[in-house]
């Protein structure tokens, strides 16, 4: 009787446990409704009611970061302040005088505003017309296919008056990167992305997934060439991977390709009179041009849209950050260091890049004031060689591209750290060959050429047209050599 009790007691002590237990059970997360996303829906709000957490941190793009943790590119992930990189670095302003790059460069102010940036900057920038809308709205691609040609020529204005005005502003969507059956990874923009990869013999529907996932963001983090028509109107879009192969889009290829093909010489250069080409952003060529990340496997959206909680789920980030803004968050998953370390590391890197880019660019602006003071000789009847002179274009202008695609890349060297001192460090070299030719140039023509050119570098910074300018300063840039101050 005694046992028969104690039995009992004990299955009623498992039966008030198991209530307990499963009282105190998390409730299961509800699964999403499913919605049917309609072929072409470029909305986001429709996208966001299948997939609610990806669009909730999808809108903080257009929210600006609570404190300003980046040394460099502090006018990027949301802020709501345009840095104007023509103070930041002067000898840009004299460099790219004669286009709208001259006029008004500011730090982009991430995804949410790619299209109000452009509304909002001097109209010199988007001059080349609707071809500058590609990379900025998910409307490209449809515009391109119902307009042709006409979607490149026509006036930027009016290409934009064609998206619906709910959306005008829209930057990057989910239709972007995504398709709308299962989610999977695509690129949309198959008439530059798509046309790149062939020209560099990879075939875009054999690529992993984590291929994918940097080849959706090299849709637009690349650079392009626009060719011209004979009237200077926009006749296409392409990019200058040209003999290059996947893996190594290196810079000699790049300019190779830009010299080679007069239709993309898109503007003058004021201070030399010479036309030009221009790189754009080339994030994608520089990172994959077997960096250490690169090499090791990492995709774009491993290091800018880590993994995160929403809720009850594991979804990518898709406010899309730099690793600095986000507490190296994405960094530790691989490296054990603190984010107090790691941080350093990329500041230390960057503080490097930017000495040796303040450094190419005044040597070549140095050379640029002498082919000025060359063609004035010239005018004056002066007869310059010109063998020497032909040498001294052909180094210049390796110098300048080679100094651009720095200035243009979006991570003041971090993506791929020893590429970048090469880069910088041939572009050096370059220009001071040139100047060493231009120099001998000028004295056998008898024209007394000074130790230290006067760049007038202010005239360039002031004198930028009618544009009010919306800088405010960088408090913590730092010229780590005292470069600008020297020149």
């Amino acid at each position: 009787m005694f046992h028969s009790e104690k039995h009992i007691l004990v299955v009623c002590l498992f039966m008030v446990l198991a209530v307990i237990l499963i009282g105190c059970d998390s409730p299961k997360p509800t699964p999403v409704k499913t919605v049917n996303i309609p072929d072409g829906e470029i909305d986001p709000a429709v996208w966001g009611k299948a997939y609610p957490e990806e669009y909730e941190l999808w809108k903080k793009t257009a929210e600006a970061v609570s404190a300003r943790r980046s040394k460099y590119k502090t006018g990027m992930d949301g802020v709501s302040v345009s840095v104007d990189k023509l103070s930041e670095f002067p000898f840009m302003a004299l460099l790219y005088n004669g286009m709208g790059f001259g006029i008004e460069y500011n730090e982009p102010r991430g995804h949410a505003n790619m299209v109000r940036d452009q509304l909002e900057i001097d109209a010199s920038r988007i001059g080349s017309g609707g071809v500058c809308l590609s990379c900025k709205t998910p409307y490209a691609p449809k515009l391109q296919k119902e307009m042709g040609t006409n979607y490149y020529s026509k006036p930027f204005m009016e290409v934009i008056a064609m998206i619906p005005e709910k959306n005008r502003e829209l930057g990057v969507a989910c239709i972007d990167c995504h398709d709308n059956k299962d989610m999977s990874l695509k690129i949309s923009r198959g008439f530059t992305l798509i046309e790149a990869y062939k020209a560099i013999g990879v075939d875009p529907a054999k690529l992993s997934r984590q291929e994918m996932r940097s080849a959706v963001c090299g849709q637009c983090h690349v650079t392009y060439n626009i060719p011209k028509d004979k009237d200077n109107l926009s006749v296409g879009l392409y990019f200058p991977w040209q003999g290059s192969k996947m893996g190594n889009i290196t810079i000699e290829n790049i300019i190779k390709q830009i010299r080679s093909d007069q239709t993309v010489k898109e503007w003058k250069q004021a201070v030399t009179g010479f036309k030009m080409a221009y790189i754009r952003h080339p994030e994608y060529e520089f990172w994959t041009n077997n960096s250490i990340h690169f090499k090791a496997g990492a995709s774009c959206a491993d290091c800018h849209m880590p993994y995160t909680v929403a809720g009850v789920y594991k979804v990518s980030d898709h406010r899309v950050m730099s690793p600095v803004q986000a507490e190296m968050k994405s960094c530790k998953q691989c490296h054990a260091e603190s984010a107090d370390w790691l941080r350093e590391r990329v500041f230390s890197i960057q503080d490097r890049t930017a000495s040796l880019m303040i450094r190419a660019g005044y040597q070549c602006a140095t050379v640029a004031k002498l082919f000025e003071i060359t063609h004035k000789a010239q005018a004056e009847g002066k007869q310059i060689d010109q063998p020497l002179y032909d040498k001294a274009r052909d180094f210049y202008e390796e110098g300048f591209y080679r100094s651009l695609f720095l200035n243009a890349e979006n991570s003041m060297g971090f993506h791929n750290p020893p590429e970048g001192l090469r880069i910088l460090g041939d572009s050096i070299a370059f220009s001071t060959k040139s100047e060493a030719f231009l120099r001998q140039a000028l004295t056998k023509a008898g024209v007394d050429v000074p130790i230290k050119v006067d760049l007038e570098i202010m005239k360039y910074v002031d004198e930028r047209g009618k544009k009010k300018l919306r800088f405010q300063p960088q408090l913590e840039f730092k010229d780590p050599m005292g470069l600008q101050e020297r020149f």
